[in-house]
């Protein structure tokens, strides 16, 4: 799908802002989504940019929806396991996990793979199924001493599933081989370390106060801090072969998807 080169600037446009709100104000990157799709629903970058706006939102039918928009449009696999987690925000972990032993997981790369691990955990645990939970982390991924931009994420979860089955020394352990690898911060590594030494913090007004403790979800992690909205860029790329017929197309078949989906949302 092509667009012509005004339009395309101003769904770029909003495409940043998504990008640039998406963790510091998720309902406000939420409603420049839906600008961008009101104004070309018909490119895949924009259908990818609503469902990460609506599933950091909650709005996971919404988001679900988005996702497999994009990926009937591309043919891609890569937000496999975010659709998965939109099926667990659902209530529907058992969903979530025979997706996990789908075809399209063995075409995902690593980092998706392990994404998909995370999800499946999740969906364990969902089902309350802990120790299982525990099993599905464990692989190549975690034994290995390399730190890779999911190390942590996956350090982490394996700790807080290992707790969970009231093997805390073991997960104490763990806590801490995730605080070595997260160099971001991602994750409150060190808060629930703290939390199983026994640690109180004080403050500079002499007032203890435990380390806050919140638990991420084991759930596929949108990425804001690399180069805004990438997906902007793919809609200015797509501006080069625009055509009028298709934008007019375009608005009326959005008027239609808008009404369509305003009754999925799940807030």
């Amino acid at each position: 799908m092509s667009l012509p080169k005004g339009l395309a600037e101003e769904v770029a446009r909003n495409l940043v802002m998504v990008a640039n709100l998406l963790d510091e104000d998720p309902e406000q990157a939420y409603a420049y989504s839906r600008i961008a799709l009101r104004l070309a629903s018909r490119v895949a970058a924009v259908r990818e940019a609503a469902g990460f706006a609506a599933y950091a939102t909650g709005k996971y039918t919404e988001a679900l929806a988005e996702f497999r928009a994009a990926r009937r449009m591309t043919g891609s696999v890569d937000l496999w396991p975010v659709m998965a987690d939109c099926e667990r925000g659902m209530g529907r972990p058992e969903r979530a996990l025979a997706m996990a032993g789908e075809p399209e997981v063995a075409k995902l790369d690593k980092a998706g793979q392990v994404e998909m691990r995370l999800v499946a955990a999740g969906a364990r645990k969902d089902m309350g199924q802990a120790d299982a939970a525990v099993v599905t982390l464990q692989g190549p991924e975690l034994a290995s001493n390399s730190i890779q931009p999911w190390t942590a994420r996956l350090r982490y979860a394996y700790a807080d599933a290992l707790l969970a089955v009231d093997r805390e020394a073991e997960a104490r352990e763990w806590f801490a081989k995730a605080l070595e690898a997260d160099q971001g911060g991602m994750t409150d590594a060190s808060d629930r370390l703290a939390e199983l030494d026994g640690v109180e913090f004080t403050d500079a007004m002499g007032d203890e106060d435990t380390a806050e403790v919140t638990e991420p979800p084991a759930t596929v992690e949108v990425d804001t801090d690399e180069e805004p909205a990438p997906a902007a860029t793919e809609a200015v790329a797509e501006a080069e072969s625009a055509s009028v017929e298709d934008v007019q197309d375009e608005k009326a078949a959005d008027d239609k998807v808008s009404d369509d989906q305003g009754s999925d949302d799940k807030s």
